[in-house]
């Protein structure tokens, strides 16, 4: 079976990739978690941000 994102995980993706590039922040890894169905990106050294397949973004 192929995972693949949500039109809103790809949206708040995009938002997301496009504002930690402007605040020159690295993106280090991205994946998704197979078990939960979320994006997470690690930014820098110190940014967590996971995307849920209805959109929403949690940073930490």
């Amino acid at each position: 079976m192929k995972l693949e994102p949500t039109p809103e995980q790809l949206r708040s993706f995009y938002r997301m990739s496009v504002r930690m590039s402007n605040l020159l922040r690295p993106i280090n890894l991205v994946r998704m978690d197979e078990r939960t169905k979320r994006i997470v990106m690690l930014v820098g050294d110190t940014i967590e941000i996971e995307i849920y397949p209805n959109g929403e973004v949690v940073t930490k």
